[in-house]
């Protein structure tokens, strides 16, 4: 299924993506960035059909943010209607102003709607940015799926989500969490399997040019880098040697567009001059059969 939609991975992670939907777990995915943990979401949900329903995490965020939030401006267009016009009680007054057409759904809120295609997929990408209280609030969420209103009261879900949790590892997500969840770590592809990624996301790519390029980032993982370049990288840059209509690496091509793949100006720097050369005959070296 996930094949079917170009999403090419190992049977390890075919095999707990297999048992979070067999099972109903949340699914929890820690790696690097760039590795594909944000896109074998999009993968699941287009494989089953499914809505996707993506909560992106930011420092800061908190529950309000993350459920349901209030159109104040349109409340306050009803109030100054309803005083104009009078005859509208207190009490019917506040009924109308906190019902649904008054309510603007956050995620959390919107997976735990029913769907006539079937539960949605629930994207909670990047939970490392946000902070303890907000995973102590989700820790219960995903208990029992549903969320409380004070003014509406408790929203349950007909069917569970298929929840997706990703991290980079910025810091520790707490254990209690991690409990509730099937856990993989994506770790960067070998060449082979990288080769195979590279040729389902960028098939107009020759053979050749595609082996130097994941030779040359393969690699480039090996240097002391602020920011290793992930499989999103390769295959930006592989698209970006396209379009300049590259057949094969050379280190003026590679200094050129450096910028496809990394992504820090000291990285960058590093590479100038004759470590990029280095790097290319590594990698066409490595290439060479024994």
């Amino acid at each position: 299924m996930l094949a079917a939609q170009g999403y090419v991975c190992g049977r390890a992670l075919a095999t707990v993506v297999f048992l979070s939907l067999k099972l109903g777990r949340p699914l929890f995915l820690e790696g690097e960035a760039g590795v594909g943990k944000t896109e074998i979401a999009k993968a699941i949900a287009a494989g089953l059909g499914r809505r996707l329903i993506r909560l992106q995490c930011y420092e800061g965020l908190d529950a309000s943010s993350a459920v349901y939030e209030w159109n104040f401006p349109a409340q306050m267009v009803a109030i100054r209607t309803a005083e104009a016009e009078g005859g509208t009680t207190r009490t019917g007054l506040q009924e109308e102003l906190f019902s649904d057409q008054y309510l603007i759904e956050r995620p959390l809120l919107d997976a735990m709607r029913p769907d006539p295609a079937g539960a949605p997929v629930l994207l909670i990408d990047e939970l490392d940015r946000t902070d303890e209280p907000f995973e102590a609030f989700l820790l219960e969420a995903l208990s029992d799926f549903q969320v409380t209103i004070p003014e509406l009261g408790t929203i349950t879900a007909p069917l569970p989500p298929i929840v997706i949790l990703t991290s980079n590892r910025t810091r520790e997500v707490h254990d209690a969490l991690k409990r509730r969840c099937l856990y993989h770590w994506v770790d960067y592809p070998d060449f082979d399997r990288e080769m195979e990624i590279l040729r389902a996301r960028a098939p107009e790519a020759s053979e050749a040019l595609s082996r130097e390029v994941v030779a040359f980032v393969q690699r480039l993982r090996t240097e002391d880098l602020f920011k290793k370049p992930g499989v999103a990288e390769t295959i930006d840059w592989a698209k970006c040697l396209l379009a300049l209509d590259m057949i094969n690496l050379s280190p003026e091509v590679i200094s050129d567009t450096l910028g496809a793949v990394l992504k820090y100006q000291d990285d960058i720097q590093k590479l100038q001059g004759s470590e990029a050369k280095r790097l290319l005959d590594e990698a066409r070296a490595s290439l060479e059969p024994a």
